[in-house]
């Protein structure tokens, strides 16, 4: 944050709910039938960027709304609760702007600062199918006749269907960099080919590059040296989509439940509604949706306060202890947030017999697309490094 900025002029919390609850409320109304219908939200993707939904971590006296990353991930989460698809597809843009933060004043935040804050959209392609891990990256930049040439194809590009710009990661004489080209920008195909059974909107599919020109200053050497929040950032906007999908979960089964006047000939009561059973189930799931929301907030409390250190005049030391904490934070989040939202979005089926299971009500795309977010970055190899930390007081990121 520029100094410039003070505590005073921030937005509170109430003022981006009322800022954006009106709109997350009208993306929560055609949810349901979106899924069905396999309809990207492209709509309501254009409603955030004009509603400046995309800046709100830049700070004020360069456009933006100024807000922290508890608002942040709080705003995330509302907005999953709305649609799941559209908080994760969100994920690329705001890293990119988290970076940009850690690099408020220099080169690169002079150039992307205005273009965000003016609503511009940045989409991610950083993923390959190829080679052994998610380090292994043969998409290239090459010098040919005076420009540099983008070439190579991504997948799990969530997003960059939606977005004005694509950043990822290529290799250049050797070394791994970063890029940034026009989504719209000659030789750019945006392809809609995500086959998961959840989170099917989110554009995460395939983007091709073929001879797309790079400007120079769009290119950097990725810095591997320097403690950064932005890993633990990207993990937690996946922890915030699930915890908003338990959110929608709850609202979905009081709103199934309530008005249901058939019931079951053992059931304790004459409509659903007042049998304690289903009473029991609909309290479980409000329950871990509740503990879910919690954890997220706990969790970005923690990584708020490592940009904090990182932003500033600390030792590397001092910064690389705020990053591990706020790492271990998130980890644990994720750990046992998954858990509670695949344990709720399953059990609300308990309440209604084969009428729950209908297409048309979609009460499965909870479940599907929690069990999808969940599959991005097993929680297996996450569970590992907190026990390790716990055990030695280091933490291990070779998997993350």
């Amino acid at each position: 944050m520029t100094a410039t900025a003070t505590a005073a002029a921030l937005p509170t919390d109430q003022d981006l709910l009322a800022r954006f609850g009106p709109l997350f409320d009208h993306i929560a109304t055609g949810s349901a039938l979106r899924e069905v219908q396999r309809k990207l939200p492209s709509t309501e993707v254009e409603s955030l960027k004009t509603a400046g939904f995309g800046a709100l971590r830049i700070p004020q006296d360069r456009g933006g709304l100024g807000a922290s990353l508890p608002q942040l991930f709080l705003l995330l989460t509302n907005l999953a609760a709305a649609d799941s698809n559209l908080a994760q597809l969100w994920r690329g843009h705001f890293a990119f702007v988290e970076g940009l933060l850690l690099d408020d004043g220099g080169p690169r935040a002079e150039r992307w600062f205005p273009v965000i804050a003016g609503g511009a959209m940045i989409g991610n392609a950083s993923s390959e199918l190829t080679g052994a891990s998610l380090k292994d990256i043969s998409t290239t930049i090459s010098a040919v006749d005076g420009d540099l040439l983008l070439e190579g194809t991504k997948y799990y590009s969530t997003g960059s269907i939606y977005a004005d710009w694509i950043a990822g990661s290529a290799i250049s004489d050797g070394e791994r960099v970063s890029y940034a080209v026009a989504a719209g920008a000659p030789g750019v195909e945006c392809l809609d080919d995500w086959n998961g059974f959840g989170q099917r909107l989110t554009g995460s599919g395939t983007t091709v590059f073929r001879s797309v020109r790079v400007d120079p200053a769009d290119v950097r050497p990725f810095n591997k040296s320097q403690p950064s929040h932005v890993h633990a950032f990207f993990q937690l906007v996946l922890v915030a989509s699930l915890a908003g999908i338990a959110r929608a979960a709850t609202d979905d089964v009081v709103a199934f439940v309530a008005p249901r006047t058939r019931t079951y000939a053992n059931a304790t009561s004459s409509v659903p509604a007042g049998d304690p059973q289903v009473q029991q189930v609909i309290g479980e799931v409000s329950s871990l949706a509740f503990s879910a929301e919690a954890s997220v907030s706990a969790a970005a409390r923690a990584l708020g306060k490592a940009f904090g250190v990182l932003t500033e005049a600390t030792g590397p030391g001092v910064r690389r202890d705020a990053v591990d904490e706020a790492e271990l934070a998130v980890y644990q989040a994720q750990v046992t947030v998954i858990d509670q939202v695949l344990s709720a979005t399953s059990r609300l089926f308990e309440v209604g017999g084969a009428s729950a299971v209908s297409i048309e009500r979609g009460l499965d795309r909870h479940w599907r697309n929690a069990r999808t977010i969940a599959s991005h970055n097993p929680a297996i190899y996450k569970a590992r490094s907190v026990g390790g930390w716990e055990l030695t007081g280091e933490l291990d990121r070779f998997n993350t």
